[in-house]
C-alpha cells in the first residue's frame, strides 16, 4: 500500500516514488509490494559500496563550497542531479561554524566536494534537547528536502544513529522520515517528478534494523492511509463509498466487517444517527469491525474502538459561516481513524481482540433536515432536545457508544472525533481533549500520547456541569452553550454510558488536520490518534 513518497522496499531501502493518481490498492498481510520498476535490493552492510544511479556525473563544486537548504525551497529541476548522496545528521555547534548544523532541526546543508559527493548535513538542533521527537523531525525534513531535490539515490548510516543509544531514536528517524513524505497530489496533473528516490539505510547489524523498518512500514502506512481518505472531498467520499472502502479493506485483512444501512437503523431506534442525516441525498451507515486478536489469551475482552465520520457538515440549519464551512471533509477524520487502525492490528497481528465501530453520515439542509427545537429518541431511549443542527457529531456518537455496549463487552470504549471547537480555544493545536470515567484508562493513554508525542490533556468530568445541557422539554439538550463547550460534548456522551463501562472520548478537533506544514506532516489530515493507539494496545 503506498500513500507516502517515501516507501520502504524490504529489506532496507526507502523509495522515493512518483505521483500516484490512482486510488491505492491495499495489499494483503505479507503479499509483495507492488512493482516499483526496481528490483528489491537487499540489506548493505556498512561500507558497503552504493551501486550506479545510471544518471550523469553531476557538476563538481569546490571543496568546502556550500548550498544551503532549508528543506523549503526545490532545485530548479533544469540542473543536474545529484550525484552519489550521504545523509549525515548532526547536532548544532554552540557557535556558528561554517558548514555546520543550524539550530532550526530538520534543516538541511548541501555540501560538496571535489570528488563529486555530496553530504546532506540535517540539522538536530542542540545536543541537549535531544530526544525521539526531535529524530521524528529531523526525519521528516530529511523527507521535505529528497521530494524537493534532484537527488536520485541516498545513504544513511543508521549505526551511528543507533550508537547514540537515545530510547526510540531510530524508530522516530524511520517514522519522521516515511511521515513527512506524504503528499495527497491524486487530482492534480502529472509533474516531471523522478520516478523514484532510494534512500539505503547502511548497517552492520541488519537483523535488529529490518525488524524496525517493517514495522515503521506498517504503522506509518496506516497513518498515511487515513490521512489519504480525510483528504478525499465529500463529493468523492461519503458514507456510502466510505463503507465501500472499508469493506475492500476489510476484506483484504481478514477483518469481519458489516455495514448497518438505513432500515436496520430504523429498525433498532437508532434516532441520533438517523436524524442527522436526514437533510443528505446520502443515507448513513454504522460500520463495524472486528479482529480476533492474534492468539489472544481466553476470555479476552475486545477494546471497542469508535469513530466519527461526518463525510461533510454543513452545520445543517445551525448554518456554518463562510471561513468555518472550508475543510469539513476533515470531520471524518475519527472515522477514518478506527478504520487505519483496525488495518494495522491486523498487519501487526496485534495480540488483542479489537472492535471498530464508524458512525458515517452527512450532514445538510434540505427540506427534510432535522431542525432546532426537534425531539430526537435516541438508540437508548434518552430523548434529546435539538438546541443547534450542528452539534451533530456528539448524536451520531452516542447512538454508536450504545450500540457498542448491547453488542460487545468490552474492556474499554475509546471514541475520537472531531467534535468541538471548544477544544481548540482550551488547548490550540498542541493536544487533544481527554475525557474519561476511569482513572486507570486515562494513565495509559496520556503515557501513551507522550510516548509518542500524540499528546493528551484530561478536561474534567464533574458532575456540575450536567445541569448545562438538562432539557426544557426532553431528557437532555444537545448544546449548553458556549461556556465549558467542550468539556459539555464529553457530558453529553457521558450521559450514554454507564460509569461500570470503562470510557474514554478524545476530542481530536485541534489535532486532526493543519493548517500549516509541520515538521513531519504536510497541511491538511495528520493521521493523529494511530500511533498512539498502537502504543495503547500493545500495552495491554
Amino acid at each position: 500500500m503506498n500513500h507516502a513518497f517515501l516507501e520502504i522496499v524490504q529489506p532496507i531501502v526507502l523509495l522515493l516514488p512518483s505521483t500516484e493518481h490512482d486510488t491505492p490498492r491495499v495489499s494483503r498481510s505479507g503479499e509483495a509490494q507492488p512493482s516499483t520498476g526496481r528490483d528489491t535490493p537487499r540489506v548493505r552492510r556498512s561500507g558497503e559500496a552504493q551501486p550506479s544511479t545510471g544518471r550523469d556525473t553531476p557538476r563538481v563544486r569546490r571543496s568546502g563550497e556550500a548550498q544551503p537548504s532549508t528543506g523549503r525551497e526545490a532545485q530548479s529541476s533544469t540542473e543536474q542531479p545529484i550525484g552519489p548522496l550521504v545523509i549525515q545528521l548532526q547536532t548544532a555547534p554552540e557557535l556558528p561554524v561554517l558548514g555546520g548544523a543550524s539550530k532550526q532541526v530538520g534543516e538541511v546543508l548541501l555540501l560538496t566536494n571535489v570528488d563529486g559527493k555530496f553530504t546532506a548535513a540535517v540539522s538536530l538542533g542542540k545536543k541537549e534537547k535531544l530526544s525521539a521527537e526531535i529524530f521524528r523531525q529531523a526525519g521528516g525534513g530529511v523527507a521535505r528536502w529528497l521530494l524537493k531535490s534532484n537527488a536520485t539515490a541516498a545513504e544513511l548510516d543508521f549505526d551511528e544513529v543507533m550508537a547514540l543509544g537515545l530510547p526510540g531514536a531510530g524508530p522516530a528517524l524511520l517514522e519522521g522520515i516515511l511521515l513527512g513524505s506524504f503528499q495527497f497530489n491524486r487530482y492534480k496533473k502529472v509533474d516531471d517528478s523522478p520516478t523514484s528516490i532510494a534512500l539505503t539505510l547502511r548497517t552492520t547489524h541488519p537483523s535488529l534494523v529490518t525488524p524496525m523498518v517493517t514495522r515503521a512500514q506498517a504503522i506509518c502506512s496506516a497513518v498515511n492511509l487515513a490521512r489519504d481518505w480525510a483528504h478525499e472531498p465529500a463529493n468523492i467520499l461519503n458514507p456510502v463509498t466510505l463503507a465501500e472502502r472499508v469493506t475492500a479493506l476489510a476484506e483484504q485483512d481478514g477483518l469481519q466487517v458489516s455495514v448497518l444501512n438505513t432500515a436496520e437503523l430504523a429498525e433498532m431506534g437508532a434516532g441520533g444517527i438517523l436524524n442527522v442525516s436526514k437533510g443528505s441525498s446520502t443515507p448513513p451507515c454504522l460500520i463495524v469491525l472486528q479482529y480476533p486478536g492474534h492468539h489472544p489469551e481466553p476470555g479476552t475482552l475486545p477494546v471497542v474502538l469508535i469513530g466519527k465520520a461526518l463525510t461533510f457538515d454543513s452545520g445543517g440549519y445551525s448554518m456554518k459561516s463562510v471561513e468555518n464551512i472550508q475543510g469539513m471533509k476533515y470531520d471524518k477524520c475519527g472515522g477514518v481513524t478506527v478504520a487505519a487502525m483496525l488495518h494495522l492490528a491486523s498487519q501487526l497481528k496485534l495480540k488483542n481482540p479489537l472492535i471498530g465501530i464508524i458512525a458515517a453520515a452527512e450532514n445538510m439542509v434540505s427540506g427534510e433536515a432535522y431542525r432546532p427545537d426537534d425531539i430526537l429518541h435516541m438508540l437508548s431511549g434518552t430523548t434529546v432536545e435539538i438546541i443547534s443542527t450542528d452539534a451533530e457529531g456528539r448524536l451520531v456518537l452516542a447512538d454508536a457508544l450504545t450500540y457498542a455496549q448491547n453488542q460487545y463487552p468490552s474492556r474499554a470504549i475509546i471514541d475520537l472525533a472531531t467534535l468541538t471547537g471548544g477544544v481548540v480555544v482550551s488547548l490550540g493545536h498542541v493536544r487533544a481533549g481527554l475525557m474519561t470515567n476511569n482513572d486507570a484508562l486515562f494513565q495509559q493513554l496520556f503515557e501513551a500520547g507522550e510516548e509518542t508525542h500524540e499528546r493528551l490533556w484530561r478536561l474534567p468530568l464533574d458532575e456540575d456541569f450536567v445541569p448545562l445541557i438538562k432539557g426544557g422539554d426532553a431528557d437532555i439538550k444537545n448544546s449548553g452553550g458556549r461556556e465549558g463547550h467542550c468539556i459539555l460534548g464529553g457530558i453529553f456522551l457521558q450521559q450514554f454510558v454507564p460509569d461500570s463501562v470503562a470510557w474514554a472520548h478524545l476530542d481530536i478537533a485541534g489535532m486532526a488536520d493543519t493548517h500549516k506544514d509541520l515538521p513531519y506532516c504536510p497541511k491538511g489530515a495528520t493521521g493523529f490518534g494511530i500511533r498512539l493507539l498502537t502504543h495503547y494496545l500493545e500495552s495491554l
